[in-house]
């Protein structure tokens, strides 16, 4: 954003607004996950208020992959619309991605503008079961019920929704009512169309967040340089991971087919099956090798890389956090003001002047001296 001193425009100086980014090895990385996304912000702690916002995939293995990043002014629906347009046109460029979330306002209000990029059949939205829980006990203060409610979102099939739905409502259909508000393909496992992945709950999101905790002190220069460094970290970890897994399952995979066409043959069936018909690509070994195919590019010395003749940025001023400790007094002081300030300490015991009651001599404070006879 523009900078002002006053009404005068400063030419050279900007105001930090929003920052999206993301790296070239999780953009190449999620072509071969799976098409689930799911996002979360978290507050920074820092000089300035503000909040990160996350997204987060799976490949085939179960290994969490951070795909984007996003420091924005705070949890808005202008943030988030800035967050899933730019995750929706550079990253996740895919149709009929599953997308998790909270129930927040902001995320549905920033769908809804997104003009049909994260709707059905593009994208299909869905909630948390975990922040649907915690919403129905905020309304309703019954705990008793939480393990009903998570259980009405696991429900893998039609019938078995159908009888944990009657039995909360024999409870109250006052609870039933609260769900039929939300439709069930965004809560029920049973509805949704296998978009989900299998995945509830934001869980994948909120690990990251933890291993970005100590991160969230740092101003944006550092925070940024801090989840490079910890997510090339993570990304040679996980590739070395997958590396060994797969050379491992190369030998179970022969040992199984070899053993498997012995018994064929043993049995007299000829036939063949094609296991790789009932399994879905991501789920292959090739597939999870390509996850981490593509290598960070190191950052190098800062000193050798080319100058930059841009406006300076600076943090936005009315982001800036309060100090901690007592609150400074902001106001005019007034004749009253000024003559209490200046008159001097009366001890509220024996009304001396120059003494306090806990050093009142006649008070026997913690100074007293000795008692008089």
């Amino acid at each position: 954003m523009p900078a002002y001193q006053g009404d005068d425009l400063l030419p050279d100086i900007r105001v930090l607004h929003r920052v999206f980014w993301s790296y070239y090895s999780f953009i190449r990385a999620f072509r071969h996950c799976k098409l689930i996304v799911q996002v979360d912000g978290t507050h920074l702690y820092g000089k300035y208020n503000g909040c990160l916002l996350v997204a987060v995939s799976q490949d085939g293995n179960n290994n969490i992959v951070p795909i984007v990043f996003a420091i924005v002014e705070g949890d808005t629906s202008y943030a988030w619309y800035f967050f899933l347009s730019n995750l929706r046109q550079h990253v996740v460029t895919h149709d009929g991605v599953g997308l998790i979330s909270d129930r927040h306002n902001s995320i549905r209000s920033a769908i809804e503008r997104s003009n049909g990029a994260w709707s059905p059949p593009r994208a299909f939205h869905m909630f948390c079961i975990r922040h649907i829980e915690s919403n129905f006990l905020r309304k309703f203060k019954a705990p008793y019920l939480q393990k009903l409610i998570v259980n009405i979102g696991y429900s893998r099939t039609i019938r078995e929704y159908q009888i944990r739905y009657e039995r909360l409502k024999e409870w109250g259909e006052a609870y039933t009512n609260w769900f039929d508000r939300i439709p069930r393909e965004q809560y029920a496992l049973a509805f949704n169309g296998g978009y989900r992945w299998g995945h509830m709950t934001t869980n994948l999101v909120e690990c990251i967040n933890s291993v970005l905790k100590g991160a969230r002190n740092f101003p944006v220069t550092a925070l940024v340089k801090a989840i490079f460094y910890r997510l090339n970290e993570l990304f040679t970890r996980k590739r070395a991971e997958a590396e060994a897994r797969i050379n491992a399952g190369l030998v179970l995979s022969e040992m199984v087919t070899s053993k498997l066409h012995a018994n064929q043959r043993a049995s007299g069936n000829i036939q063949r099956l094609d296991w790789q018909v009932y399994v879905h690509d991501v789920y292959k070994m090739d597939q999870v090798r390509r996850v981490y195919r593509a290598w960070f590019r190191p950052l190098e010395n800062p000193a050798t890389w080319p100058a930059y003749h841009g406006p300076r940025f600076v943090g936005n001023p009315f982001l800036r956090r309060v100090a901690k400790g007592r609150p400074k007094m902001t106001r005019f002081l007034n004749e009253m003001d000024t003559r209490m300030l200046c008159r001097p300490r009366r001890c509220k015991q024996c009304s001396a002047e120059g003494q306090s009651r806990s050093r009142c001599c006649q008070g026997g404070g913690p100074s007293a001296g000795p008692a008089e006879e």
